[in-house]
């Protein structure tokens, strides 16, 4: 269940509980006059099916709440009630599946605006990577995909795609393409100046054949892609969170970034060229697996909503 917070006008809160009332997926509608909006407003508490949340959701904005209030959502540790377990078996599908849509935008806003932390968790990443593949240490590439924020941006671009959000799309891309871009660089440089001072040598840089499959691309690596977006953004969308540790263990983009900047640094063009396609790879499976995921998620929550509604309207007379 969820616990959702609205603040509305007196008027508009008024006939949001009536209609809150009568919803069979909801439970416990409380409102509290007078006490929003300095003293213009009142504020609804009430429980809600995480299945049929963007239902309510819907209903909400199109009343208008959203312009002149607020909606707050959140989810709950635990619920005990008869009324609120009443109003989860009302609702179709099980809790763990239902993809709140506006938690989802407000995540994929976030996420994909370009911050400081996000470009140092990259380049921070970024040259675990180089290091493991300098030292030919797997647990120092698993260590840098682990690190490695880059799937949140990757998830606002299968979002915009799929809402038709272009604003986020480009931000998203923004973000993700010129922080892999700038921790390269920023790593090639790093690494040359070691190189220079005889740190270690390009036999050492080239060659490990335990983190070789970096730069050996193949078809697997586009299969792995699929796979690791499929559950990277279910993880996201049905609270699994946990599982995007396995995801992040998955696919070789941070590795292929850090591999780059240091082949760049000691001239070995064409293990550099592997990286980056590795890299586009891992990206391209990602990012179609993603869309699709989130798109056929998108199409059986408007069925979902449809059968609700259905089950709501009344029947024939006589």
């Amino acid at each position: 269940m969820l616990n959702v917070r609205v603040t509305a006008p007196h008027a508009l809160a008024g006939s949001l509980r009536e209609r809150l009332i009568a919803e069979p997926t909801v439970s416990n509608v409380a409102l509290v006059p007078g006490v929003a909006l300095a003293g213009e407003g009142d504020v609804l508490f009430f429980e809600l099916a995480r299945e049929n949340a963007n239902n309510i959701m819907r209903m909400l904005r199109h009343a208008g709440v959203p312009a002149v209030g607020s909606i707050v959502v959140s989810d709950a540790l635990a619920v005990v009630s008869d009324a609120a377990a009443e109003a989860e078996r009302a609702a179709p599908g099980h809790p763990a599946d239902g993809v709140l849509w506006a938690q989802l935008a407000d995540t994929s806003r976030e996420d994909s605006r370009p911050s400081w932390s996000f470009f140092a968790f990259l380049l921070l990443a970024t040259l675990i990577a180089g290091i493991g593949r300098l030292l030919d240490q797997p647990i120092l590439i698993i260590g840098a995909m682990v690190v490695g924020p880059e799937f949140a941006p990757i998830a606002a671009i299968c979002y915009a795609i799929v809402r038709r959000k272009r604003g986020i799309a480009g931000m998203a891309s923004l973000t993700l393409f010129g922080g892999f871009a700038l921790s390269a660089l920023i790593a090639w440089g790093v690494w040359a100046v070691l190189y220079a001072l005889g740190a270690f040598t390009f036999e050492q840089a080239t060659t490990g054949p335990m983190t070789e499959f970096i730069v050996a691309p193949d078809a697997w690596s586009f299969v792995i892609a699929l796979l690791a977006g499929i559950a990277g953004v279910l993880s996201l969308t049905t609270s699994k969170s946990s599982a995007l540790v396995g995801v992040f263990i998955s696919i070789t983009t941070v590795p292929a970034v850090g591999t780059i900047g240091l082949t760049l640094a000691v001239g070995a063009w064409d293990e550099s060229v592997a990286a980056l396609v590795q890299l586009a790879i891992n990206l391209a499976g990602l990012l179609i697996a993603g869309t699709a995921t989130l798109f056929v998620q998108l199409h059986v929550g408007r069925r979902i909503g449809r059968r609700l509604a259905a089950r709501r309207r009344p029947g024939p007379v006589g």
